[in-house]
């Protein structure tokens, strides 16, 4: 039988896990893990992935590889973009922001622009024209 110290031990431990993958969950999805100004990323898509928790576009911008994280599946869908509209190797422009963190290559699209149509995946964050 486990003591009354080591079982509040367990639940404190247990409640700390829980509130640590909540947290980083949370900044992950969100936007706390980007720069505020705008930032444009130009390169060729080397990979696409429409999926949870987000669609991706990898991209190779002069010669450096880059995540290009976009909205849920269903939004991004919605927007229209979808793995139908672009094809690995086609030029991409993302507008969005990158990440805090400046020596990681990865940003938080708002705007894809394939073959020169935009697909505004987070409409109401787009920059003013």
């Amino acid at each position: 039988m486990q003591s009354p110290f080591n079982k509040m031990r367990s639940i404190t431990l247990a409640a700390a896990v829980i509130l640590a993958a909540a947290t980083a969950a949370y900044a992950h999805h969100g936007w706390s893990w980007t720069q505020d100004g705008f930032f444009e990323l130009k390169g060729k898509i080397m990979a696409i992935y429409i999926g949870n928790p987000h669609a991706t576009l990898d991209v190779d911008a002069e010669g450096e590889a880059w995540r290009v994280e976009m909205a849920p599946p269903s939004r991004t869908i919605a927007a229209g973009f979808t793995e139908e509209v672009a094809k690995v190797g086609d030029e991409v422009t993302a507008i969005g922001h990158r990440s805090r963190d400046e020596s990681e290559k990865r940003m938080k699209a708002v705007r894809v622009i394939v073959g020169g149509k935009p697909y505004d995946v987070y409409p109401d964050r787009v920059p003013p024209a």
